[in-house]
């Protein structure tokens, strides 16, 4: 039988939880005359009735506070192909959309083209937990590839689907 450890380091935490795969998110709005915007992996549906999914913002994040002061966020759900893109988004300091290809809306929100899906978000309710918020936004409209692949992260790596 396999044991189980005590958890005593967040280098633990982090290969435990890069065993589940997560697709990853670019999180976008307009701000200040140009896009602004972050990756987040750690998304995922709430509800139905109403519209809501969430993801987890970490607390020393600079881009966040700049985000959560526009009134609509674009969530681009990225696509295979799309690491690149995620790798600036995840970046400090440099130009996040430089060789990006992005569609803003009349409300604000941005969105990654090619990306498989897009979310027109507004915040629904932020929830302080350990060393990152829950965010859960409200989704006003979408706009879904359901044939484009997502881009899937697993164990701290870039991965592709395979069909089975």
């Amino acid at each position: 039988m396999r044991g189980i450890d005590p958890v005593t380091a967040v280098g633990q935490l982090r290969q435990a939880f890069g065993c589940f795969p997560s697709g990853v998110t670019a999180v976008c709005a307009w701000g200040d005359g140009a896009p602004i915007g972050l990756a987040a992996s750690s998304f995922t549906s709430v509800s139905m009735d109403p519209p809501l999914v969430s993801l987890c913002i970490q607390h020393t994040s600079t881009t966040w506070p700049h985000l959560r002061r526009r009134p609509r966020l674009g969530l681009s759900v990225l696509a295979e192909g799309q690491d690149e893109i995620c790798a600036r988004l995840a970046s400090r300091g440099a130009d996040r959309f430089a060789g990006t290809d992005w569609t803003a809306s009349p409300d604000g929100s941005v969105f990654v083209d090619g990306a498989t899906l897009w979310l027109d978000c507004t915040i629904h309710e932020e929830v302080r937990c350990g060393d990152h918020d829950i965010v859960v936004l409200h989704i006003n409209g979408l706009s879904a590839a359901p044939d484009t692949d997502p881009l899937v992260f697993h164990a701290s790596r870039f991965r592709r689907l395979a069909g089975i």
